[in-house]
């Protein structure tokens, strides 16, 4: 037999035995050895985009219509599909599917920034779990989500995805997240690793940032999660950092995130087409998505022409492969399609209620008397209630509660003269859109219609017939573009004037104004809010939000929701604001806008992080700067009192205790915020920074409980630029423990004998 027969026999013997391997848990190794090239590059690139028709999804997401992307099968190894799906406040599915008569909905659960003002952890945890059950038995793999930059100015559109403007808080309600969904054996995808704190040019935005705030800041709430949850996937953001993308930074993806802090799971791109695939993949970037054939040519070529080292690509796959073993898609999982949507509702409706903020309540405006009031509605929003932000955070629900219906479920009356007007209002408006032949969209999503003017002499006669009035002030932001300080961060004109004159009608006859901020970000608020006699924040609640904020108005439900960022006086009093787009609609630049070769455009092509460390209340704390609303504020329908606190230096930190005490006649929930303050001297510090959090159970009236608290000496630690490493100083340190950062109860110290480093 001459040789090339002999060698094209045992190839095909071999090629025929690997044929017959099928994965396991088990045999990965094996199966990574048996797999072709063609077969590694393709496990590594996503399987494409869907294509959407007549409001059905087609192509990839043929198994779960309306999921973002998906990995590719090989058959020969029984490698499946697996399904990616956002997002934060819910599945992202189509409710309808091609030749399938049925809907298909989803719950339309609390956003981010809410779940984190409850600074509950197990409330999150339960929240979640609910959501990833919905995940599971629509079919999906992974729920890419939760998002959790950095609130790094008030105006970035998808702020709303995201906890707090504190890495701890930020870390701690993601970690919980986390695990909540994947108690139900699937994965979530942090997101977006990281820096993408703007929308505007936000795939090609160069965030130049310094070492420490970017360890101290921005990376450090990812740490506490990927270190407490163990996430499935980190997705990688589209933008630079420091000239360089992060889907390719070798020490980002690799010596941090890997390296450091132990990360074991896949690292996937956010959805793009980077030129620098091959680069990616060296980097550590398992998957590409949502996925293209020029990556997989990429990487082909890559390793023929040693620009990609095979040992690189090997390594990726077999994490691919780990992770793959996990999923249900892989364990065949039998999904229903039916998971329990009323009780789940139920679930978002409660952690809604239990998150809320109450930022004002003179002369204790709330709770209602029983029901029976009429009451005067304001506001778009009171029909257009905003569930949630829109792009990857929108979700098909079935139906969303109004603020009409959901205040009328609780027995009140409603001054339907208004709320009809409204009514109206929106439908005229929709009615016009369908004679133009478009409809609402707004930034991937449902818009809402700006408020319509209300006539002072209307105003005047509500407060005649109405026992009190509710404005709903209403916001809708998200993926796309940021938001503008004119008529959005800042009340439009027609806001200011209806705040003015409800006001001055209802107090005119000794009656009660209530606001509600129905909103996605911080709003202006200052100016204002001494009009009103309440101000209810439940940001942007779900779709069972409007009941929430109606569970709280009747006292079914005592508010304890801490803001998890301050309220500024002014935009431009936090100091990112020289360094934001915040007029991008003038510059016509936002999120999809080419940018013309070469461009250098401060803010759009690249932002300056020039404030450094110094975001939110760790400059509002250090420069002094007076707030409309601090840090961790919120009130409540019962008091407080803290006993005294016990603090013990421990060889590795410190530990605390102390005992909160319902000193009102009603039950209610406490948040305990402690805050540190490390000596002076060494490296730069905030004044105070939050170490520490808890929140108790429902306490009955003189019904106490004890929380304890443990802080770890690297917890304590700052990050010292000039020699790459973590560094805690000696001293006395100080441990507040708070109501707010503004409401210290009390104060204890423990002393650190010598430093340490990291």
């Amino acid at each position: 037999m001459k040789k090339t027969a002999i060698l094209a026999a045992l190839l095909a013997t071999t090629f025929s035995a690997s044929a017959q391997i099928k994965l396991t848990p088990d045999n990965i190794d094996q199966v990574l050895k048996a797999m072709t090239l063609e077969e590694k590059a393709a496990l590594c690139v996503g399987n494409g985009r869907a294509v959407t028709t007549g409001g059905v999804s087609t192509g990839i997401t043929d198994l779960v219509q309306g999921a973002a992307g998906s990995t590719r099968k090989i058959d020969r190894f029984g490698i499946p599909c697996t399904v990616l799906a956002d997002g934060p406040a819910g599945l992202r599915i189509d409710p309808i599917r091609k030749n399938d008569p049925n809907t298909y909905y989803a719950t339309a659960f609390p956003i981010g920034t809410l779940l984190a003002s409850s600074w509950d952890t197990a409330l999150v945890e339960e929240t979640t779990q609910a959501m990833g059950n919905e995940v599971l038995e629509y079919g999906v793999d992974v729920l890419l989500a939760p998002g959790q930059n950095i609130h790094r100015n008030p105006l970035n559109g998808r702020n709303y995805e995201y906890f707090s403007e504190d890495p701890l808080l930020s870390g701690k309600m993601a970690a919980a997240y986390v695990r909540g969904v994947q108690k139900n054996g699937v994965g979530t995808s942090i997101k977006h690793f990281a820096l993408n704190n703007q929308e505007t040019n936000r795939n090609e935005n160069d965030a130049q940032v310094g070492e420490k705030a970017l360890r101290e800041i921005y990376l450090k709430n990812f740490e506490i999660t990927v270190k407490e949850s163990d996430p499935w996937t980190v997705m990688s953001s589209y933008n630079k950092l420091n000239g360089e993308y992060t889907q390719q930074s070798h020490k980002l993806l690799t010596q941090v995130l890997r390296d450091e802090w132990g990360f074991k799971g896949i690292v996937m791109t956010d959805w793009g087409l980077k030129a620098g695939t091959t680069t990616a993949v060296t980097a550590g970037n398992d998957l590409m998505e949502p996925g293209n054939q020029v990556e997989i040519d990429r990487i082909i070529q890559g390793v023929k022409d040693g620009t990609i080292k095979m040992e690189d690509l090997d390594r990726n796959v077999k994490r691919m492969l780990e992770y793959i073993v996990k999923t249900p898609s892989f364990k065949g999982y039998k999904h229903s399609d039916k998971p329990d949507l009323q009780a789940h509702a139920q679930v978002a409706r409660r952690s809604a209620a239990e998150s809320l903020v109450l930022l004002r309540n003179e002369n204790n405006t709330l709770p209602l008397v029983p029901s029976g009031q009429k009451i005067a509605l304001y506001g778009e929003s009171i029909i257009d209630f905003v569930a949630g932000g829109t792009g990857s955070g929108t979700v098909n629900k079935k139906y969303c509660v109004n603020m009409v219906e959901a205040l009328e479920a609780a027995g009140y009356q409603v001054d339907h003269t208004i709320s009809d007007y409204y009514d109206e209002y929106v439908k005229y408006n929709d009615a016009l859109l369908r004679l133009r032949g478009t409809q609402r969209t707004y930034r991937y999503g449902i818009s809402k219609f700006d408020d319509p003017a209300i006539r002072r002499d209307a105003i005047d006669l509500h407060a005649q017939n109405d026992d009190l009035a509710v404005i709903v002030l209403g916001r809708i932001s998200g993926e796309g573009s940021d938001r503008t300080m004119d008529n959005d961060f800042n009340l439009t004109e027609i806001e200011r004037q209806l705040v003015s004159d409800v006001h001055a009608a209802f107090h005119a006859k000794g009656k009660k104004v209530i606001v509600v901020l129905n909103v996605g970000g911080v709003i202006e608020t200052n100016s204002w809010k001494r009009m009103a006699d309440a101000i209810i924040l439940p940001w942007l609640p779900g779709q069972e939000g409007a009941s929430a904020v109606a569970d709280v108005m009747t006292g079914k439900v005592n508010p304890s929701g801490k803001l998890p960022m301050g309220f500024p006086i002014d935009f431009m009093d936090h100091p990112s604001s020289t360094n934001f787009p915040y007029n991008q609609v003038k510059t016509n630049t936002p999120f999809g806008t080419a940018r013309p070769a070469g461009s250098n455009e401060k803010d759009i092509d690249y932002t300056k992080y020039e404030e450094g460390i110094w975001v939110g209340y760790r400059y509002f704390e250090t420069a002094g700067t007076e707030l409309s609303y601090p840090f961790g504020f919120g009130l409540s329908y019962t008091t407080f009192s803290y006993s005294t606190p016990v603090v013990k230096a421990t060889k590795d930190g410190f530990t605390a205790s102390i005992t909160v005490k319902n000193t009102g006649k009603v039950a209610g929930k406490e948040v305990v915020q402690v805050y540190v303050n490390a000596p002076s001297g060494g490296l730069e510090k905030p004044v105070t920074e939050l170490k520490a959090f808890g929140k108790t159970r429902l306490l009955q009236p003189g019904e106490t409980q004890t929380l304890t608290f443990t802080v770890t000496n690297y917890e304590l630690a700052s990050f010292n630029e000039s020699a790459h490493q973590w560094e805690t100083a000696s001293g006395t340190y100080k441990v507040n423990f708070a109501a707010s950062i503004k409401d210290i109860r009390q104060t204890a110290t423990f002393k650190l004998p010598k430093p340490l480093t990291f």
